[in-house]
């Protein structure tokens, strides 16, 4: 038995979030973090404006930093590793900086790099992302084989926890799904405040970019397993792992799911919200869910991690 980490991707900020961390991690979110950005994460994260705060080049490294030194101040008060990590699209970088695959600067320079590769992306098409309440994966991917087989461009984009899907696609092709959902079970289908089509091909321009980024990074062995968006098991080639996951779909449900077979019980969010417990909680309804979300969660939730 054990417990693991679990960091929140894009669409888990707000303004404000992380205020009583600055001034406590100043390793992580200090002068350094901002000669790395080239901009204030203090003042985007604490002061926004809430529009450039949910761009997508600033939002991304700003949960990756915010989530990490949460982890950081987590590690120090329990007695033992987690026995497992995964992330939600980027907070997969965070748990691989977490299980010392790269360190929090090298994270920190590769995620700045995808937010922007995924933003420039997201300019060269139009497209976005529609939450799809109470449909399967079967029937999901065959509302978007029959789009696509229309001519239309529409994917499976997060599976996020059962009966909570993400779709990815064109504006005309998400209206199509909005309008037809209901024919493939979907309960509810809400448009979600994101740039573009993420984990989907729409992102295939981001892919190049990101690469050379990626070049010449050193990964070590992690620490503990890393589950993979991609795979929705350990990460093994890193590399392509970090690649293909702009660009496929993510496999939050199937990791969580694969985490409890190997023995996990407990499933511990750290960062701004509480998102990937609430998938957790719909995914691996008898496990143990923390939530950290701020300073004042982490005695509390080390307590909880201590107690035999």
């Amino acid at each position: 038995m054990g417990y693991a980490i679990l960091f929140p991707g894009q669409g888990s900020q707000f303004v404000g979030m992380g205020a009583e961390l600055f001034d406590l991690s100043p390793a992580f979110l200090g002068e350094a973090a901002d000669e790395v950005l080239g901009w204030s994460l203090r003042s985007i994260c604490l002061e926004g404006p809430e529009e450039a705060l949910t761009s997508t080049d600033k939002a991304q490294p700003a949960l990756y930093a915010v989530a990490y030194a949460l982890w950081a101040e987590l590690s120090a008060l329990v007695t033992e590793d987690p026995r497992a990590a995964a992330g939600h699209s980027l907070g997969e970088y965070t748990a691989l900086a977490a299980a010392g695959v790269f360190d929090y600067q090298t994270g920190l320079r590769l995620v700045a790099a995808r937010g922007l590769a995924m933003a420039r992306a997201a300019e060269q098409e139009p497209s976005g992302m529609v939450a799809v309440l109470g449909v399967d994966q079967d029937r999901a991917e065959e509302a978007a084989a029959t789009r696509r087989d229309h001519e239309g461009s529409l994917w499976v984009a997060n599976l996020n926890a059962p009966g909570q899907i993400v779709m990815a696609g064109g504006l005309d092709d998400l209206e199509w799904f909005a309008e037809h959902g209901g024919e493939y079970g979907a309960r509810r289908v809400v448009p979600l405040k994101v740039a573009g089509g993420f984990h989907s091909p729409f992102m295939e321009p981001a892919v190049e970019l990101l690469a050379e980024a990626v070049h010449g990074v050193s990964f070590g062995a992690p620490r503990f397993p890393v589950w993979a968006n991609l795979t929705a098991a350990p990460v093994d080639d890193v590399r392509t792992s970090l690649l293909q996951q702009v660009v496929s779909p993510v496999r939050f449900g199937q990791s969580l799911q694969a985490m409890a077979g190997a023995g996990i019980d407990t499933f511990v969010h750290l960062g701004p919200g509480d998102v990937t417990a609430s998938m957790a909680k719909r995914t691996v309804t008898d496990a143990r869910i923390i939530t950290v979300s701020s300073v004042e969660d982490l005695e509390e939730a080390a307590s909880q991690l201590n107690s035999p």
